[in-house]
């Protein structure tokens, strides 16, 4: 299927951006690579701390390094992770990422690639994963 970009590059990067995870307590490293609407990538790696709390994920490090540069639009994001991954079963966003997901993207557009390799993937559309979601209208604000 042609989604106007290449799914394999985009799971390459993130392929390389969960070398770079700092995992030295589960030792489960993820990596993330977000794809802008104008073509231009960021990744991300988990990066955990001992009080496990301060933890970030690789999705939420590719956003807020996007976001800190700028960015508000975005196409796509491939997730790789786990040491060892058995063909079909995919490394997911948590719940806090995908909220996090859901603040810059469209979630009927936006897609999430769940990848071990670049042969081994599955596309969900935002709103796959997170339905009923809590959003923006939500809010009762007068913005």
């Amino acid at each position: 299927m042609d989604y106007g970009f290449d799914i394999r590059a985009l799971i390459d990067k993130a392929l390389v951006a969960q070398k770079a995870a700092y995992v030295p307590y589960s030792g489960f490293r993820v990596g993330a690579a977000l794809l802008t609407e104008d073509d231009k990538t960021y990744t991300g790696c988990n990066i955990e701390n001992a009080a496990y709390s301060p933890t970030n994920c690789a999705e939420r490090t590719a956003f807020f390094k996007a976001v800190s540069e700028g960015e508000r639009a975005f196409k796509a994001i491939a997730v790789t992770g786990g040491e060892k991954n058995d063909k079909g079963v995919y490394c997911s966003p948590c719940g806090v990422c995908r909220q996090v997901m859901l603040e810059f993207c469209n979630p009927d557009t936006f897609l999430v690639i769940l990848a071990n390799s670049t042969d081994d993937y599955k596309v969900f559309k935002l709103a796959e994963l997170i339905p009923y979601a809590f959003r923006k209208t939500n809010l009762n604000t007068s913005k």
